[in-house]
């Protein structure tokens, strides 16, 4: 089948990977603009595009898609029989959307009409859901509104983090997404239930500022939620200290000053939290490397009775 594959970070990879693999012919390949990273801000190209050039497969990458008659035009002379939709990051407009015989189908990392939107995998973990899964849909002119075409269930693993957890999923949902394709036109669409919606908001930064007067389970999940990016933290002696992993150390006969180290040993920081403690294990110092939360309590000679604030 010829494709045109709309995908931009490392979570498309899976799926752009695996239809090649089934022998799709991958026409043109439309990921997000090259960004500046890092802490030198080189400006990189996201993922997907380094793959497609190491194939000799065209890339096009328009700021704006619903504003580029030219990239709707690239598109339309291709004549694809399908666009596939992983992690692109942009609205796809109608006269895409609709231009190929299958139309377009979409990759979502989460059980539709749950979590719509930019960030399933992160707010899906925050929310404490024990189970979660992939969804292939067909695309419309809403946000994750469209029929469904192939779905399933997972397991959230025990202290898996967003990262993880995400991987897993792109991993699942490529083969799923073979799958599908390979019956596409012998499935017949679902329609969502629109009243179960929820929705799963693109990431700040401030999303990842840990309030230690909620409980301690609602900041493991935080932790996990939110790593590697925007990632949890607080502040001591006016420093941001990135938190990456811990757990909840137990409940609190009585309640100290939130933010309030309890204890500090070879197992870590034990903090006092709204209803019980968190024992931080791994953290990144403001302008640092992560580190082992022992290791940082030595050198920057942390005290019980020091606040995170």
């Amino acid at each position: 089948m010829k494709i045109v594959f709309f995908g931009s970070p490392a979570s498309a990879l899976p799926s752009f990977k695996k239809l090649l693999e089934a022998g799709h012919r991958v026409e043109l390949v439309v990921p997000q603009p090259d960004k500046p990273r890092g802490r030198g801000k080189k400006v990189t190209p996201p993922p997907v595009k380094k793959l497609a050039l190491e194939l000799n497969i065209p890339c096009l990458q328009p700021h704006k898609i619903r504003k580029d008659p030219v990239a709707v035009q690239k598109i339309k002379n291709i004549q694809p029989d399908l666009i596939v939709v992983v992690a692109y990051g942009q609205i796809i407009p109608a006269s895409i959307i609709y231009l190929p015989q299958y139309n377009s189908i979409n990759l979502h990392f989460s059980l539709l009409p749950k979590y719509r939107g930019a960030s399933p995998v992160q707010w899906t973990l925050l929310k404490g859901e024990e189970k979660t899964g992939i969804t292939i849909f067909q695309l419309n002119e809403k946000m994750d509104e469209g029929d469904i075409l192939s779905q399933e269930k997972f397991d959230i693993l025990s202290r898996e983090k967003a990262f993880e957890l995400e991987a897993r999923l792109a991993q699942k949902g490529a083969e799923l997404l073979v799958k599908t394709i390979s019956r596409i036109n012998k499935i017949n669409p679902v329609k969502q239930d629109h009243s179960q919606a929820t929705y799963a908001p693109k990431l700040r930064k401030e999303d990842g500022r840990i309030d230690w007067t909620n409980d301690a389970l609602f900041i493991d999940r935080q932790v996990r939620a939110f790593n590697p990016w925007p990632s949890a933290f607080t502040f001591l002696k006016e420093k941001r200290v990135k938190i990456y992993e811990g757990k909840e150390k137990g409940k609190l006969a009585q309640i100290s000053s939130p933010g309030k180290i309890l204890a500090v040993s070879e197992e870590g920081i034990e903090v006092c939290c709204g209803r019980s403690s968190y024992l931080i294990q791994k953290l990144q110092p403001e302008n640092k490397k992560e580190m082992n939360a022992y290791a940082f309590s030595l050198g920057a000679k942390i005290e019980v009775g020091d606040t995170f604030t």
